[in-house]
């Protein structure tokens, strides 16, 4: 009421004329005072209890009630909201499948950095202990160039993995990023270049530190092992696997499928920890199991058809015949998965624009995925439809690796 004051005053004051303009003044402030004299006294009287709705009341009529939950924190007994509870956890694990399964590739690497720490820590949050994060490390320009080799991709893992680590550190998570060995370990400090003492374990930052799989006995003085030397031969380094107590995550850098098992070892050591293979390539080193001097292909089954790729960006660029102008056609994709969303196979579209061809929550096999593509292109018009003989010719009789198969021991964990 104290806002319509002004207004009741400027309508005496025109009805008066400016000869009345006292009595107008007058005549409104005896109005605001009659009216404000029921909320003065309510404010200074104390009245008796009146009995207020709640917030959450909803009227219903006598033939049709309707049940409303409260919220959980409102709630007196937890288990009678438990079935709300459920179905907004539901629905926010719905929005954000669905809002993973349209995600675009990143646009840089600090957009790409956030998209695997949301992966992963979501993937950690369901129960999952085995994760693989693939992605380029360097930008494909780079990584076509003939002065880049081994060393200038392990130093940028190891920089891309401290990054990843940070995220994780700073929600009170003890990480630690293990090289395959010692040597690997000095090699991977020294590129720091940030004064750390060598040939020993460093703290590049709070809760993170870098170290290695296998770990030598530090009474062993001798320069020359004969066991040693032998167990070279199939491919064991020297040292054991020992666990970080206390570790939360453990993140796997440039390890081969030589020393895989040592991951396994780990495993076994600390069930409760995530290991994370971080740019491993594990689509490539698991073509090196059942050779020589390797594990055998059961360690796929076994142990490696268990890690999920919780954020996994792979390009694969193909070249294709054709008997028009331009008589060769170069193209390429991706394949992309952000956890928990589903395995979107893209085609480079150029300008760093992609367009989606297919998703799936089972990530298609390499075959799968060069075939996607192709009829994507042919759809468009852009490569003329071929026949059943001239096709079989260029995909051959078997378009799957043996560890895309059905095997029966093995999980489905690496492919949803």
């Amino acid at each position: 009421f104290f806002f319509q004051g002004p207004r009741v005053f400027r309508l005496l004051r025109s009805k008066k004329g400016a000869s009345h303009a006292t009595m107008g003044r007058s005549a409104a402030a005896a109005l605001l005072l009659v009216l404000s004299i029921p909320h003065v006294a309510k404010a200074l009287i104390p009245s008796a209890p009146v009995a207020r709705r709640s917030v959450f009341h909803r009227p219903t009529s006598s033939s049709t009630a309707s049940v409303v939950r409260l919220p959980t924190h409102l709630c007196s007994d937890a288990s009678d909201s438990s079935g709300s509870a459920v179905v907004s956890e539901e629905e926010r694990r719905a929005a954000l499948k669905a809002e993973a399964d349209v995600e675009p590739p990143p646009k840089s690497f600090f957009q790409l950095q956030k998209q695997a720490y949301a992966a992963a820590k979501l993937a950690i949050g369901d129960g999952e202990r085995l994760l693989e994060i693939e992605f380029p490390p360097l930008p494909a320009a780079q990584l076509e160039a003939d002065e880049v080799g081994a060393y200038q991709v392990t130093q940028a893992n190891v920089r891309l993995a401290l990054d990843f680590a940070r995220s994780f550190s700073e929600d009170g998570k003890k990480l630690c990023i293990l090289m395959p060995d010692e040597a690997e370990r000095n090699i991977a400090i020294e590129s720091l270049d940030e004064g750390y003492e060598k040939k020993a374990d460093c703290t590049p930052m709070p809760g993170v530190t870098i170290s290695s799989l296998r770990v030598s006995d530090p009474d062993d003085k001798r320069l020359i092992k004969p066991e040693q030397i032998f167990l070279n031969l199939f491919g064991t380094p020297s040292g054991q696997v020992n666990a970080r107590p206390g570790t939360d995550i453990y993140v796997i850098l440039v390890a081969s499928a030589q020393e895989l098992p040592d991951v396994e070892q780990l495993h076994k050591l600390e069930p409760d920890a995530t290991i994370v293979f971080f740019n491993l390539k594990l689509e490539t080193l698991r073509g090196d199991l059942g050779a020589p001097a390797f594990p055998p292909k059961e360690f796929q089954d076994r142990f490696l058809s268990r890690v999920k790729p919780v954020y996994y960006l792979r390009t694969r660029q193909y070249s294709r015949s054709m008997a028009t102008p331009p008589f060769l056609l170069n193209y390429q994709g991706c394949l992309y998965r952000k956890y928990p969303g589903n395995f979107q196979t893209l085609l480079d579209t150029g300008g760093g624009n992609f367009r989606t061809v297919q998703s799936s929550n089972i990530r298609p096999g390499l075959g799968e995925f060069k075939e996607q593509l192709t009829q994507s292109l042919q759809a468009s018009g852009v490569i003329d439809e071929e026949g059943k003989t001239l096709s079989f010719l260029r995909t051959g009789y078997k378009t799957q690796t043996w560890w895309e198969e059905e095997r029966p021991e093995a999980s489905m964990g690496w492919r949803t």
